[in-house]
């Protein structure tokens, strides 16, 4: 039984009620939501600690933190580090997308402590197993599935959409296929004359989905990788098949949310997010970004909050933050800590756009708090209170009144002065 079929058979399970509490919304049209494919929980049967989380329109947008190893850098341990960094500021999903050594063995640790839901992409484990990406065979393939549902993996990405037919399309782009998952598929392909061994055998997968109640993150293998491969026919034309193969999961009763770009210009967002609802029957809408510009490496954790803003404003159901070393390097834990904050700030702001129920509550009381010069009320209420502590107490280290801030001192502080203004009359 997954959530899916629970809801299409009428019955609110605990996950729905606990979704439901922290979204505050009814359980029952939690249930309805997830019957129509626009909501999911991912949550597998063998992820014990897990507190779930609802991503869908219907819900506050949320953000997914990517951690993992490469074969240059990192461990088990500083993923851990990672992920508690995630989790302290934020973080509703965390995918490991681990690709060096002991990939397995960090997968293990992750599920083991995090209480959010864990995704991955089986496609960097199963390339490993192998010399050479079209030695791998599809029961390789399968197993490395089945063994990350088996742990306790509530979602996968899984570049299901990309066809053969769709490469042509995608060698006419600048940056070409910039997707991990999709250019080894993409190079599987046409060394071996085959499909997409993701698609010729989705209902295989889709078998493992159901006896584990694994959520499919149906990847975009042709995501644009820059601002020139933007809304191209390669992107659309496997966004087309996505839709398809989201109405093929659902008639399996397995939960299903479709990622997006990428590299998308600012104008070109709301049309995107619009496109997709549209060919994938509302599924939710899980965004890398959109980044706005090519040029902000370095920046791009604020190149992405940008785009993220105005893809959740249309419809985005759950941001991918990007860190400043996008483009870069492997993030370390100050950058997870940065592209974590950058994209809760982006998704916040979009749910108090959409009018979301008690969005701004936290705003609301925070400025209450900062017109009283209430220092302590503030920082528990803002989104990064160590930063924000910090910057107050250097100031503060000059022996400046501790009731106001070093920005303006006690003779020029508007809120103290208009304080005072309304003693007075």
């Amino acid at each position: 039984m997954t959530q899916l079929k629970y809801a299409r058979q009428g019955i609110i399970t605990e996950q729905m009620k606990f979704v439901a509490e922290d979204e505050g919304l009814e359980p029952e049209f939690i249930r309805q939501e997830i019957a129509a494919g626009r909501f999911i929980i991912p949550a597998n049967i063998n992820h014990k600690n897990l507190k779930p989380v609802g991503i869908g329109i219907a819900a506050r947008c949320k953000i997914n933190a990517n951690i993992g190893n490469s074969a240059v850098t990192s461990d088990t341990g500083c993923e851990l580090i990672k992920l508690r960094t995630a989790l302290e500021y934020g973080a509703d999903a965390v995918m490991d997308l681990s690709t060096g050594k002991d990939i397995d063995r960090i997968r293990q640790a992750i599920i083991a402590v995090c209480d959010k839901p864990v995704g991955t992409v089986p496609m960097y484990e199963a390339a490993e197993m192998v010399e050479k990406i079209e030695d791998l065979t599809v029961d390789q393939l399968f197993d490395v599935i089945e063994r990350h549902a088996r742990q306790g993996v509530d979602f996968i990405t899984v570049h299901c959409g990309l066809l053969r037919a769709h490469i042509p399309l995608a060698q006419r782009r600048l940056t070409g296929i910039v997707s991990r998952g999709g250019a080894l598929l993409a190079r599987w392909m046409k060394k071996r004359g085959e499909e997409n061994p993701l698609y010729t055998n989705f209902d295989r997968l889709l078998e493992i989905c159901q006896r584990y109640d694994l959520s499919l993150s149906l990847g975009d293998g042709l995501r644009p990788g820059c601002l020139a491969d933007a809304s191209d026919d390669a992107q659309f034309a496997e966004l087309k098949t996505l839709g398809d193969l989201t109405r093929k999961a659902w008639k399996k009763d397995v939960q299903v949310m479709v990622e997006g770009p990428g590299h998308i210009p600012f104008n070109q967002i709301d049309f995107n997010i619009k496109k997709q609802i549209e060919l994938c029957d509302g599924a939710p809408f899980y965004v890398l970004g959109p980044l706005v510009t090519d040029i902000g490496a370095g920046y791009d954790h604020i190149t992405s909050a940008i785009g993220g803003t105005m893809a959740a404003f249309a419809g985005a159901s759950m941001l991918c933050y990007v860190t400043p070393r996008e483009h870069l390097g492997l993030p370390g834990e100050e950058d997870v800590r940065q592209g974590v904050i950058a994209h809760k700030i982006a998704a916040h702001a979009a749910d108090i756009a959409r009018g979301r129920k008690g969005a701004r509550d936290r705003d609301d009381a925070l400025s209450h708090a900062r017109f009283a010069l209430d220092w302590e009320r503030q920082f528990e209420l803002l989104l990064d209170p160590k930063r924000a502590r910090e910057y107050w107490e250097e100031a503060r280290s000059g022996g400046n009144d501790p009731r106001v801030c070093s920005m303006c001192g006690p003779k020029f502080c508007a809120m103290k002065l208009t304080r005072e203004l309304n003693d007075l009359t």
